[in-house]
């Protein structure tokens, strides 16, 4: 069997006379001679060495094997035509890939929403994530290994990067219900909390060094994923802190509890920790990153602040009436500014 001669508008005859139902139907839809889909299908059939429509009756019924390779033929046309459109996107000057990098504080759902409509602005630039936390996250916009970042600004303080705030994340100290601090009334002294693991998220990639934010427990364990740690937390194995939006239904039913250490009385009993999207100052983003940069930029602050600020005062209300009433200080804003110079997070 010879397939060298077989071609794309053959493939696309084959498609159309499949889907009209009939060679002249076909012919009208692509404005030909009937004579030349009755050809085109022919010497396709001839490649491939098996008839793909039965004849005999007033309309081209497909055979076994057309019905069999119907599929594939489908393929090949949208292959192409994704072939085509890419190649348009890149003489326009669309990246080949978009590679990006979230820090796992980010939340998830507001980064499906930013990528659904990146995919149907951009459906033919291929997108390569990473999640990654702290310094680690920061290191792969760094080294270049990724053009946009999704970072936490304390982590990601480098000359080699341009960052541009985009979200707070509330962070908030929890531990489950049969902890001991879990069930202690009222903003808890450093001193009790020393007694007891804090579990600590730390930075894996060395970026940061050894300072810790928000470390206020002389026992911890450290480790390197917030997936890890937040199972942990839920096991009772330790207090720590968590970003809101993650422990939010874990709060509601009851598997984890909110706790008030003295230290955290900024914000309600949480800490607000700013994410930034950043890329590297010496290489410039091309225009699917940049609209992925302004989309975020457009809605994400005001979607992630709102969300917080009703979770917040929600859990706040919660806390209160199943301990005693807490009164909370208010902290001077630089405590949170300097915070955030620290590395391992709480």
């Amino acid at each position: 069997m010879i397939t060298d001669g077989l071609t794309l508008d053959q493939v696309q005859v084959f498609l159309i006379v499949a889907d009209q139902g009939s060679f002249s139907a076909a012919s009208r839809s692509l404005g030909r001679a009937q004579s030349a889909i009755t050809y085109a299908v022919q010497r396709l059939e001839e490649q491939i060495g098996t008839s793909l429509f039965d004849r005999s009756g007033y309309r081209a019924v497909l055979t076994e094997a057309g019905a069999a390779l119907l599929p594939r033929a489908c393929r090949i046309a949208q292959e192409v035509a994704a072939f085509r459109a890419q190649a348009h996107g890149l003489t326009e000057g669309l990246e080949p890939e978009l590679t990006l990098v979230v820090d796992a504080m980010f939340p998830t759902t507001a980064l499906v929403a930013a990528l659904t409509d990146f995919r149907e602005r951009y459906p033919t630039v291929p997108t390569r994530i990473y999640v990654e936390s702290l310094g680690a996250a920061a290191a792969l916009v760094a080294d270049g290994t990724c053009t946009i970042g999704l970072l936490l600004y304390f982590a990601a303080e480098d000359p080699l990067l341009s960052l541009r705030p985009i979200a707070r994340v509330r962070m908030v100290a929890v531990a489950a219900p049969q902890h001991p601090l879990a069930l202690m009334p009222g903003p808890i002294p450093t001193d009790d909390l020393q007694a007891h693991v804090q579990l600590v998220l730390t930075d894996r990639s060395g970026r940061t060094g050894s300072r810790d934010h928000g470390v206020l427990s002389s026992r911890t364990w450290r480790l390197g994923d917030l997936g890890a740690k937040h199972a942990l937390l839920l096991g009772g194995l330790g207090w720590g802190g968590m970003p809101w939006h993650m422990v939010e239904a874990d709060v509601a039913a009851g598997r984890l509890r909110i706790i008030l250490p003295e230290e955290w009385q900024g914000n309600d009993g949480g800490v607000p920790l700013q994410i930034c999207v950043a890329h590297r100052t010496d290489r410039s983003v091309g225009p699917a990153g940049r609209w992925l940069i302004e989309r975020l930029m457009a809605t994400q602050d005001e979607t992630i602040a709102e969300k917080e600020q009703a979770n917040g005062d929600q859990a706040g209300r919660g806390e209160r009436s199943a301990a005693h009433p807490r009164h909370h200080k208010r902290r001077d804003p630089q405590h949170h500014i300097e915070l955030e110079h620290h590395a391992d997070h709480a």
